[in-house]
């Protein structure tokens, strides 16, 4: 029954467009589309740059003779390091694997009871968490680390990773799109013989799913680039986002493995986004179910 039910709701909507209207379309957000990769464009350009080329003026938007030698110094250099490569990159996955799925299971557990059930100081929680919203990193910096001091987690990657879980802007998304599930599919999920959990796992959270494609988009480049801040001392415990910065602190000489490092950087949170972004439209196009 609930399944049916599912079905029915979530079936797409025909648009009713011409042609010449979807080809002008295509063909306005194919110029805006090119626009917005020129800067992605030109760092792909960049990191294989030698360096006579990097420093020419006026500069150069792609590369005459590229070079894979920036890449070499970069492998080079990380190297000679007294810690691997391997223990940086192992640092980052597990801050940033583990604080957003983290993250995303605990925004959603705590936002369908908001959601869908009424109980004592449920409004009050909630307005507490949209006035969470209102207050900036650098506000709550102070604070952070206090709270982190008190715990006995400097110097430890929970120092990282908690306080991404507690990020407010998860909580506030999921109980906005939970709110458009129909009480009725709930309801029949029940009558179907299916527990509270089974109903959030196997219905609510497919039916969020822009809700928590959109929480990974937002949060994994966030983890990936975080280079521990003021929470982390030991080098063992640092980042990559750390590591490579302290090579692109080394002048002039290292702006060709800076290109390198800005284009490796970046390249894993974009991946992710071009990854993510097809199943976010689809599945917004197919939701906003209604009673």
């Amino acid at each position: 029954m609930a399944s049916k039910l599912i079905a029915r709701l979530r079936m797409p909507k025909r648009l009713n467009r011409s042609f010449t209207v979807s080809f002008l379309l295509f063909v306005l957000l194919a110029l805006f589309g090119s626009f917005m990769a020129l800067p992605l464009i030109y760092a792909i350009n960049n990191a294989f740059k030698p360096l006579d080329e990097l420093f020419i003026f006026p500069p150069r938007f792609f590369v005459n003779n590229p070079t894979l030698d920036n890449f070499f110094d970069l492998v080079a250099i990380m190297g000679n390091s007294w810690v691997p490569l391997s223990r940086y990159l192992t640092n980052t996955l597990l801050i940033t694997l583990i604080g957003t799925a983290g993250h995303i299971i605990l925004a959603s557990a705590a936002a369908y009871p908001l959601a869908k059930y009424r109980f004592l100081g449920s409004k009050s929680l909630f307005s507490i968490v949209v006035l969470s919203l209102m207050f900036s990193g650098h506000v709550t910096a102070t604070p952070n680390y206090m709270v982190m001091s008190w715990l006995g987690w400097i110097n430890t990657h929970a120092s990282i990773i908690v306080p991404a879980l507690a990020f407010p802007l998860g909580l506030f998304l999921m109980k906005q799109f939970m709110e458009q599930i129909p009480d009725a599919l709930l309801e029949a999920a029940k009558i179907d013989g299916a527990n509270e959990y089974r109903i959030y796992w196997s219905i609510v959270m497919p039916n969020v799913k822009p809700a928590w494609l959109t929480l990974l988009i937002l949060q994994f480049p966030a983890l990936w680039g975080t280079d521990g801040g003021s929470f982390i001392y030991s080098e063992n415990l640092k980042t990559l986002h750390y590591a490579l910065g302290q090579i692109v602190q080394g002048g002039i000489a290292r702006a060709g493995v800076g290109a390198a490092v800005a284009l490796i950087l970046m390249a894993v949170p974009i991946t992710l986004f071009i990854i993510s972004q097809s199943s976010v439209i689809q599945t917004m196009a197919t939701s906003g179910m209604k009673e």
